[in-house]
């Protein structure tokens, strides 16, 4: 049996913070001409940054929404350029802002292919409707997951809130597969 290591690819960080205060949007797409903003058709302002390449939605209420990195270290560091870039704009901000992970979104290759119909009735607390998606969708307990299992061996993690979580999870369903002989190597 050849038993190889997931590869695990983190593609997506989603983070919230908080600065605590209202902020005036208008002012600053006016010292921001490169952000987003059409109130009426959504009440958040897009502040996109190179680097790291994120987004951050900015609402009125000071609460901020950071999409797009790869790592929880850099939706921390893309929120706090953003303060950084507002407040030397001369945008008034006293506190710093409290980010807090909401979810992270993952992409694995585990080597090998899954037998997903042996698996969906094997693997508890999963969902396999192939006329519907391709994938089997596996809801892991703790930690408290989605997993995607597609037939080719390759997963989507999400819902995780840490990226030891993703590691957990991923390295737990492996686990699983393998003891229920539910993987196939070439």
């Amino acid at each position: 049996m050849v038993f190889t290591k997931p590869i695990i690819e983190i593609v997506n960080v989603v983070a919230s913070a908080t600065i605590d205060q209202k902020l005036d949007l208008i002012e600053i797409t006016k010292k921001f001409p490169d952000t987003e903003y059409h109130p009426e058709q959504f009440p958040g302002l897009v502040f996109r940054l190179k680097n790291p390449k994120t987004a951050t939605l900015i609402f009125r209420t000071g609460k901020m929404v950071c999409t797009g990195s790869k790592s929880e270290e850099m939706a921390v560091k893309a929120v706090r350029t953003v303060v950084q870039k507002l407040r030397k704009e001369g945008i008034k901000i006293k506190k710093d802002a409290v980010v807090t992970v909401q979810n992270i979104v993952s992409s694995i290759n585990l080597g090998g292919k899954v037998h997903l119909e042996k698996a969906a009735r094997t693997l508890p607390r999963s969902m396999y409707e192939p006329e519907q998606f391709p994938g089997l969708i596996h809801r892991m307990v703790d930690p408290k997951t989605v997993i995607l299992i597609f037939a080719s061996g390759k997963l989507v993690c999400t819902g995780a809130k840490t990226e030891t979580d993703v590691y957990r999870s991923v390295n737990n369903l492996h686990n699983m597969l393998e003891e229920k002989d539910l993987m196939m190597y070439d």
